[in-house]
């Protein structure tokens, strides 16, 4: 039981710290780009440019705050309960990071969803017009990425099956 503790505890701290990361820089954008336009880090490739996106991805599901919530707590709840099921070990040390990228990445959006109505996005890159998003975003993608390679190239299936809802 202490082991599900310490990983909770080290889970809650590194995710309190990535979300309050999030908030941050968004809260820079929010007060800066916002107000004072936006700034070109490399001219026709990233820019930083501010956005308020009140659906999902590319726009999509405009206005449906009630439903990201419901995923995000979902995403959460999932999440701990992985953590739960997990063996110890520093093997699943990078399936642990990964969830601390995702459910700090839902949170992040969820906070600002709440509070705003609307996230916050900024990050830009115009060579390529790609949509505008956040730090909260590059979570949730660098985790679902790393979920990807690391279930298909690092772990043996015996190693995820903490995972099946079979008996054992």
């Amino acid at each position: 039981m202490n082991l599900i503790f310490k990983r909770y505890g080290l889970f809650g701290l590194l995710s309190v710290v990535l979300i309050a990361f999030d908030q941050w820089t968004k809260s820079l954008a929010y007060n800066g780009l916002r107000v004072n336009g936006p700034i070109v880090l490399i001219d026709g490739v990233f820019e930083l440019l501010y956005s308020e996106n009140r659906g999902a991805a590319f726009g999509i599901l405009q206005g449906k705050q009630w439903f990201f919530l419901i995923v995000a707590v979902a995403v959460v709840i999932v999440v701990l309960l992985f953590l739960y099921k997990m063996p110890a070990g520093k093997r699943y040390y990078p399936l642990f990071g990964c969830m601390v990228l995702l459910a700090s990445g839902a949170v992040g959006n969820v906070i600002d969803r709440v509070s705003r109505g609307f996230v916050v996005d900024f990050l830009y890159f115009s060579l390529i017009d790609f949509p505008i998003f956040n730090v909260a975003d590059c979570y949730v993608v660098v985790s679902a990425g790393l979920l990807i390679l690391l279930t298909g190239f690092f772990y043996k299936d015996e190693e995820m099956d903490f995972l099946s809802m079979k008996e054992k």
